[in-house]
């Protein structure tokens, strides 16, 4: 579940997307950085599943536990919201990739590219409604199917390598600016990279043991970060960045076509179609499992806990589907719907990932930590203090546009949050909740009137 649904699109569009904002040198220390900053979260997202066995769906669970009701829905349908995004963007990838040879299909943002993924779409919930172990088992084919062409681009790239053009875009371009703001832009390509990171923890109901859930959260998110930041480097040894940041998504292909020939880029080009729709089945299982997780706490309404015979979650994966239904019509509408939903992706995974730091930081400080040994605990809250830090560094740098957009999915959705608490008979908001409700409204009105007077595009 883990490199599953962290190996989807992104990688496929890394090299275009650093060599647009950066060189080799920013490269390296932004995948130090990233790469750091996500192993702290990794090891967080470890010892919280061994710590506390007995929370479910990792982000929402923690978020609710660390910091109330209404934060943990936030976290919740947040993460959801970030999932069905993420999933807009694999079928517009997938049309965009095809539309090298079907003109029809444009950039994934015409009638018919728009239609085609409908089709796909809806064989995919019909596929995942049979059982969500049998959807797991054809996860972990798709798999091994995918991370083999990105195992030949990288080995063929070695192969190809131009000492001369590698040492030629070390420092960056001009277009680029400052090292450090070469660095800064390329964290939220990162954070998107590096999305599924949580998958074992939020599928952790299903695990034998939870343990098993950490360890494959660490190793996953190694096995990943590898390859990601293999794919990146070997690019800048095949031509000027000015070319690579030019090309056509999968840029993955374009760099191919040029070490090997043509077969390349339609190698790239099917390992992301087989790839892509992987990343879609892990991704859609985890939204719905979320949704399910805050229904059956109160924190959604009592229709989105119903499961049919095989434990799928059906109520919440019907609705995780229409969401992507509605967000794939608006991106016929879209300026570019490719990084609009790239984008939105990144910011709206950012609060329920900083959730979950904060809150591994907070129960390593408390009180009740004090019976585990001085040096595990240490090592622990330097882990969460970091992870913490990483988090809250990404929010602060992250456009401020995209998390206007993600205020705008939140605000309304907390009328979903007032239905489950008042089926409950609970009270909505503490006073605390209030204060955090009155800003994300805020937000969501501010993003709502920049759109209307077009200081605001997405």
């Amino acid at each position: 579940m883990v490199v599953g649904s962290m190996v989807g699109a992104g990688v496929f569009s890394l090299p275009a997307q650093f060599a647009a904002s950066t060189g080799v040198a920013g490269t390296l220390i932004a995948w130090a950085i990233a790469g750091g900053g996500m192993l702290m979260l990794a090891f967080v997202f470890q010892f919280l599943a061994a710590r506390k066995p007995d929370l479910d769906a990792g982000v929402y669970a923690y978020a609710k536990a660390g910091f109330g009701d209404y934060p943990g829905f936030l976290a919740a349908f947040g993460y959801w919201a970030s999932a069905c995004a993420g999933n807009v963007f694999y079928w517009v990838f997938i049309m965009t990739t095809l539309g090298a040879i079907f003109p029809g299909l444009g950039k994934g943002d015409t009638v018919l590219a728009v239609a085609l993924s409908s089709v796909g779409l809806w064989i995919f919930f019909f596929l995942i409604r049979r059982g969500a172990r049998e959807a797991a088992a054809l996860n972990r084919v798709v798999t091994i199917a995918k991370v083999v062409p990105i195992l030949v681009f990288i080995l063929l790239c070695i192969f190809a390598f131009k000492p001369d053009v590698f040492a030629a875009n070390w420092g960056g371009a001009d277009y680029a600016g400052s090292l450090f703001d070469q660095v800064r832009t390329t964290m939220l390509v990162t954070v998107f990279a590096f999305i599924g990171v949580e998958g074992a923890s939020v599928y952790s109901r299903h695990a034998r043991s939870r343990r098993d859930v950490g360890r494959a959260t660490v190793l996953g998110f190694l096995a990943v970060l590898s390859i990601f930041a293999s794919v990146t480097i070997v690019s800048y040894g095949i031509l000027p960045m000015d070319q690579i940041a030019e090309l056509r998504q999968p840029s993955m292909g374009g760099v191919l076509e040029a070490a090997v020939g043509t077969w390349g880029a339609v190698l790239i080009g099917v390992g992301l179609i087989v790839s892509i729709l992987g990343a879609y089945l892990a991704w859609t299982m985890m939204a719905a499992e979320v949704l399910l997780a805050a229904a059956r706490q109160g924190d959604l309404p009592l229709f989105l806990r119903r499961t049919n015979a095989h434990d799928v979650p059906i109520a919440s994966l019907a609705m995780s589907t229409l969401l992507v239904q509605v967000m794939l019509v608006v991106t016929i509408f879209s300026y570019d719907a490719f990084n609009t939903s790239l984008s939105l992706t990144s910011s709206l995974i950012l609060v329920p990932f900083f959730l979950t730091a904060a809150y591994a930081l907070k129960l390593t400080l408390s009180r009740s930590e004090a019976s585990v040994s001085t040096g595990r605990r240490t090592a622990e809250i330097a882990t969460a203090i970091s992870a913490t830090a990483y988090t809250a560094f990404l929010l602060i740098g992250a456009d401020v546009t995209y998390l206007l957009l993600a205020c705008i999915v939140l605000a309304p959705a907390t009328i979903l949050y007032v239905m489950g608490r008042r089926e409950q008979r609970a009270r909505t908001f503490t006073p605390i909740e209030w204060i955090v409700f009155a800003v994300v409204l805020a937000g969501a009105v501010t993003g709502i009137v920049g759109l209307s007077a077009g200081w605001l595009t997405a």
